[in-house]
């Protein structure tokens, strides 16, 4: 698909969960590595497909996107909004301690040169497993560091006389933090107004329109004032145009949000944005609140509509027909609908707040067949109406297929390939992505006698991962170089990314496998169905 707009970009993301120590002497914390190192862009109005293995980090990997799971390392930026129109508390924060920041960054830097030089005398292949964990983690928490500072101050980074850009960016946001003020006190006087407005008897029109009217001209004037504020901003970038340090983190600027350094309340405002569809309908749905309130509960919380309003229960019997739901059962309970009526219920309670992003995660894996094609069509349908972006996670093949403009296959908490659905399926480059497509069951005649890659053992611990590439204990391709060295996530051909050793194609155009597989693998399908 062409790219549009990013939406959403992850850098270097990490999630560690903390393992609780066995004994008082255990020196070294152990960690389950469910997420490493992931970085990847999504892009509004595509589906993102997340594939792989029970226990590799899909869900994880988007409850930490939402931000329900707080991140170990890494940036996750939001472009939904901007940086202006927000005006998070952090950048503040940072802009007035700009050098406890960079002494922070300067620490950082100092420890992972430190952890990295360590590694480099003993060698990559020889290095204890905590040294690594160790440097690895320093290395991010550099970046991350690093990051926090230049996509705040761009080129103010490197070259700020007298601090006179930090100064000035300062006022921008607390202009931008002002005017943010303005227009929630403004939304709630709407929101009252549209009330009053639709009720039988109703209080106060005229002071609620005057109200409005008055906080108009005060988001107008304040408009003026960010204007001229950031024209005073840009001349004075312009007089650092010919530096080439200040073009280099300029260039490194950026006006997104980076949800994992806001706070609970602004990561609340933002919840509107970023919503989730569970895999179990049942346990996501209180049991105790009507199908309307449960669907209401959320616009009432981000003040779409006041309790009690007419127009928001026109609106919610409007969104529960958009999910092929009916007025009647408005004031049913959950445990009166079936699974995959639970399921409409979860995608309407998402819809109704107008998000731009949806994790999907495993939302129809619970379901029959026949229902599950019923929501994929549903998400679908509504995706193209509401301009949507989602992350669908599943193991299921053939679905991700069909939904998924790109896939994204994971592996003990690493992406190991990522292309759009039709490169993944027509030329996979990883064995592991390889090995998954030949699992998917078939009743094509000419596909029955091809070859299904077995994978042995299982999935290795992500407390204590191996060395090297993670997949070589499995790999029916991994040579000496695969035990030492993890391959990097690279770009192998336009929008195909690949970490591994053997970039070559695996398959040819019809589908056989450009390699040989050890005797003890080479079995077809015809003959375990005649076994």
């Amino acid at each position: 698909m062409p790219r549009t707009r990013k939406l959403l970009s992850i850098t270097n993301l990490k999630k560690y969960f903390p393992v609780a120590k066995t004994s008082v002497f255990q020196k070294n914390q152990l960690y389950v590595r469910a997420n490493e190192d992931i970085s990847l862009d999504i892009y509004e109005g595509e589906t993102i497909g997340v594939v792989g293995e029970s226990g590799c980090g899909k869900s994880t990997l988007g409850r930490v996107l939402l931000q329900l799971y707080p991140q170990t390392a890494g940036n996750t930026m939001y472009y939904g909004t901007t940086l202006a129109e927000m005006a998070p508390q952090y950048v503040e924060d940072t802009l007035r301690h700009v050098e406890k920041y960079r002494a922070k960054y300067k620490k950082a830097r100092e420890k992972a040169q430190e952890l990295n030089k360590k590694v480099e005398q003993i060698g990559e292949e020889n290095a204890d497993f905590y040294l690594l964990q160790d440097r690895n983690l320093a290395r991010c928490e550099e970046q991350t560091c690093l990051n926090n500072l230049v996509k705040i101050l761009g080129g103010f980074f490197a070259a700020d006389e007298n601090g006179q850009g930090c100064a000035l960016i300062l006022k921008v946001h607390q202009a931008g933090a002002q005017r943010a003020r303005l227009a929630a006190q403004r939304a709630d006087i709407a929101v009252e107004y549209d009330f009053q407005k639709s009720a039988e008897k109703p209080k106060g029109l005229d002071k609620l329109q005057q109200k409005l009217d008055r906080m108009d001209q005060l988001l107008a004037a304040k408009d003026k004032d960010i204007a001229a504020l950031n024209a005073e901003l840009n001349a004075l970038r312009a007089k650092y145009a010919d530096n080439a340090e200040f073009a280099k983190y300029e260039a490194m600027r950026d006006d997104g949000i980076d949800l994992a350094r806001l706070k609970y309340k602004e990561q609340r405002g933002l919840r509107k944005d970023l919503q989730i569809i569970f895999q179990d309908p049942y346990s996501s749905l209180n049991p105790r609140f009507t199908i309307g309130q449960i669907i209401e509960e959320g616009l009432v919380t981000h003040k779409f509509f006041k309790h009690g309003s007419e127009q928001m229960r026109k609106y919610i019997v409007e969104t529960m027909e958009k999910c092929g739901l009916q007025e009647y059962m408005l004031h049913r309970y959950p445990h009166q609908f079936s699974g995959g009526q639970r399921q409409r219920i979860c995608i309407a309670r998402a819809l109704a707040v107008n998000p731009k992003f949806i994790v999907c995660d495993e939302c129809v894996s619970a379901l029959d067949v026949s229902i599950q094609s019923q929501i994929i069509n549903l998400l679908q349908e509504l995706k193209e109406k509401e301009n949507l972006t989602y992350m669908f996670i599943s193991h299921d093949l053939s679905v991700v297929r069909y939904i998924s403009d790109r896939i994204c296959v994971m592996y003990l908490g690493n992406v190991v390939e990522l292309a759009d659905a039709e490169t993944i399926f027509n030329d996979p480059r990883h064995p592991y992505t390889v090995a998954l497509l030949s699992s998917i069951p078939t009743t094509d005649p000419d596909s029955l006698d091809k070859e299904r890659i077995l994978l042995e053992g299982s999935i290795p611990s992500p407390i204590k991962p191996p060395s090297g590439c993670k997949f070589h204990t499995r790999c029916y391709m991994a040579c000496e170089k695969c035990k030492r060295v993890p391959p990097e996530l690279r770009e192998v051909e336009p929008g195909h990314f690949l970490a591994c050793h053997f970039p070559q194609k695996k398959m040819d155009e019809n589908g056989n496998y450009l390699f040989e597989l050890p005797k003890t693998e080479k079995k077809s399908n015809r003959s375990r169905q005649e076994m």
